[in-house]
Parts: structure tokens; C-alpha cells; sequence
């Protein structure tokens, strides 16, 4: 039942969404590499992604010996991290896709999107740590800049958000908890391990 919360923290902070993406293949150039983009106008607009570039303060990265100490809270991160950018992609979608929508579609969408999810994630989730599904709900607050709970009660209502956040508390999480790196120590060392992960330094 514990590990099963983590999938359930997992579905409801990515908005239950699983959609399709705004941007589609739209062409194989003669090296077969598929480029992605979108038609608008009768013209075709190509899309490419670029690795991020990050500047950081020497300050920001992990020491030596602060990546010897804490190898747990790293091998934490760099399982996690790609579920809770995977969530804030999903929850972009979402919000896109439903804003002009009337409440009953809305809510067929999001359920819908939530049996995608289920196919998905649901044996992987599972299979997490109760010291992983911390660090996820944390990186959720950091990626999309709400907690857990204030996505649920976005997307489900007020009596959803307190069942979950009353079933949370039963295995020691928070759904209200926020990501504070600036104020909070642990926060801080999570937001150095996870640069130090996107940069590639770890």
C-alpha cells in the first residue's frame, strides 16, 4: 500500500494527463532522421530541442566529499528527477489542451489520460522508495511551482485534494510540503545535487 502511494503521487501532481503532443513527425530527411514540427498556415515550422545551458555559481555544485556522503539522496535524485519533468511536461499538455474546454470533457480528458498513466508508470512507481517518494514530491513542487496537493485540488476539487492528503499522512508525506532551497538546508543540498545531475556531473 505504501509503495502504491508513490504512483498516486506521481498521477495526481502530472494533472492525470497523458496527451499527445502539440508537435508531430513531419518529414524524414534522406539520412532517416525524423524531423519534428507543426503545419500553421500552410507553412511547415520545424521544431528542435537544445540541450539546456546552465550557469551556475561554483558554490552551487557538490564537493567531493559531499557526493561521497551522500550517495543515497543522489541515487534518489537521478531516479526521480525524470518523473517529476516527465510530470510537469505532461501537466503543460494538460493545461493546454483543457482550457477551453467545458467541464464535462474536461473531466472525461482527465480521466482518460489517467488510465494512460496507469499503463505507463503504474509497475515502476510502485516499486519506489519511501525515501523516492519524498524526494518526488519535492521535485514536483520544484518543477511546476505548485505543491502536490495544490494540483490536485486544481484538477480534482477540494475533497480529493484533502482524501489525499489525509491517505498521505498516514505513511509520513506531506502533499502541502514546498520545495524551499533557499531557506531550508536539505532543499538546498537536493537543488546542488540535482544541478549537479543536469549538468552532467554526476
Amino acid at each position: 500500500m505504501c509503495k502504491r502511494f508513490f504512483f498516486l503521487c506521481f498521477l495526481m501532481s502530472c494533472g492525470f494527463a497523458a496527451m499527445a503532443q502539440d508537435f508531430a513527425p513531419i518529414k524524414v530527411d534522406p539520412n532517416h532522421h525524423v524531423c519534428y514540427g507543426t503545419v500553421l498556415d500552410g507553412d511547415t515550422i520545424p521544431l528542435f530541442y537544445l540541450r539546456e545551458v546552465y550557469v551556475t555559481e561554483s558554490g552551487s555544485l557538490l564537493t567531493q566529499q559531499e557526493i561521497k556522503k551522500n550517495q543515497k539522496l543522489i541515487r534518489n535524485v537521478k531516479k526521480m528527477l525524470p518523473y517529476a519533468k516527465e510530470g510537469k511536461r505532461r501537466l503543460d499538455i494538460l493545461e493546454r489542451q483543457a482550457a477551453s474546454l467545458p467541464a464535462k470533457q474536461r473531466k472525461e480528458l482527465i480521466k482518460q489520460a489517467e488510465k494512460d498513466l496507469l499503463a505507463d508508470y503504474e509497475e515502476e512507481l510502485k516499486a519506489c522508495t519511501f525515501s523516492q517518494g519524498k524526494v518526488l514530491i519535492k521535485m514536483i513542487d520544484r518543477e511546476t511551482g505548485r505543491t502536490s496537493y495544490v494540483l490536485v485540488n486544481e484538477l480534482r476539487g477540494k475533497l480529493r485534494a484533502s482524501f489525499y492528503q489525509v491517505f498521505a499522512r498516514i505513511f509520513g508525506f506531506n502533499l502541502k510540503t514546498h520545495y524551499d532551497p533557499q531557506h531550508n538546508k536539505d532543499d538546498n543540498l537536493m537543488e546542488r545535487v540535482i544541478i549537479s545531475v543536469e549538468t552532467g556531473r554526476l
